[in-house]
């Protein structure tokens, strides 16, 4: 269960990932060179996974799947824009991709193939029903004061699978100490990871709205820190509270560093500079150092060797955000950008305040 960071009361819609009401269009990170041995193709694509879709043109040309290259994974159920790469020599095949789920928009050369995460975000355009005017014009204000504050950046439902419960047998399996066996188990353990950040995450917003919502002298009692401590944490002028030892990193992307003075770490922070970051178990990854150890400490597990760990974004800001209502049919189109890995309907669901997970069928 996470924790939601902002205090408005639930906003009601209908939300469905679908092709006609979920879009997604990813924003490239270079412009191709023209010239090289690789072709670049910008490619549309209906209802049909970014792994289904490498298949297809592993298929229709006969390349192997490390010469087929891609920026990020996109949804399946959805209209979704991405970028692929693949040799040059296999140009002429392309006429066996006949599928109407797939249109190449673009093709050109460049020197090098497209490596996982080169991109520098996404944009979404998603289409909302069911919604009052009253609780658009509350939807629309709540987004525009996240696009200045930002909001936390939560793994959305999709990482955990049907249940919501992937990354139990994902925890199972990074600790039998086992290397592990094809995309199914990396996929199962990585949402391990996912579950531990977002656990970690869920505490940190929890702490923050402690500290936002009380006295010092109340905060200090309900956390059991130091009333000093608290009333540091008090003057930082932003929601998201940093420690002493957070693991910072420059915003959008850029070098890490460490939080040595926590007020002009707050400053840089506000100003959308850098941005904490929240670890992703495994081998080879750099931890919190001080405070922000003690706190990250209880969502690790030195167990998980099998997958190399990482540090995600702990905070994020949505830019280009829009709304368009319609009041006939009660439909509110969204429109908004997000940081590469992050999750549109976390966005979504910190503004309606309540889980867009599918029921499952019984």
């Amino acid at each position: 269960m996470k924790t939601y960071a902002y205090p408005h009361t639930p906003i009601p819609f209908n939300f469905q990932q679908s092709v006609e009401r979920f879009h997604v269009e990813e924003l490239p990170l270079f412009e191709p060179s023209g010239k090289g041995e690789f072709l670049l193709l910008d490619i549309k694509k209906y209802d049909l996974s970014t792994w289904r879709l490498l298949n297809i043109f592993k298929e229709a040309t006969g390349a192997d799947d490390r010469e087929i290259g891609y920026a990020g994974l996109k949804d399946k159920n959805a209209t979704t824009s991405q970028r692929i790469s693949l040799p040059i020599k296999y140009e002429k095949m392309l006429k066996n991709i006949t599928t109407d789920r797939i249109k190449i928009l673009k093709k050109n050369r460049n020197h090098l193939p497209l490596k996982v995460g080169q991109l520098k975000g996404n944009h979404f355009e998603i289409i909302l029903t069911h919604i009052s005017p009253d609780d658009a014009q509350r939807f629309s204000k709540v987004g525009e004061k996240m696009s200045v504050e930002g909001f936390p950046n939560y793994y959305g439902y999709q990482r955990f699978g049907e249940d919501g419960k992937s990354w139990q047998q994902g925890k199972e399996i990074a600790h039998s100490g086992k290397r592990l066996k094809g995309a199914k188990e990396k996929l199962l353990v990585s949402a391990y990871q996912s579950y531990l950040f977002n656990r970690w995450l869920s505490q940190r917003v929890n702490l923050s709205q402690v500290v936002t919502d009380h006295s010092p002298k109340e905060a200090a009692q309900i956390l059991g820190y130091p009333a000093p401590l608290i009333e540091v944490l008090t003057r930082q002028p932003q929601f998201f509270k940093l420690f002493i030892g957070e693991a910072l990193m420059q915003y959008p992307f850029g070098k890490q560093s460490y939080c040595k003075d926590m007020a002009h770490t707050a400053q840089r922070f506000q100003k959308k500079e850098i941005s904490p970051t929240g670890l992703l178990a495994g081998d080879k990854v750099s931890r919190a150092h001080a405070d922000a150890a003690y706190l990250e400490q209880p969502h690790d597990d030195e167990e998980l060797t099998s997958l190399r760990g990482d540090r995600r974004f702990a905070w994020i800001w949505p830019e280009a955000f829009s709304c368009e209502y319609a009041k006939e049919t009660a439909t509110l189109t969204v429109k908004f950008t997000l940081p590469k890995g992050a999750y549109a309907t976390a966005f979504l669901e910190e503004i309606g305040k309540y889980s867009l997970r599918p029921q499952r069928k019984r």
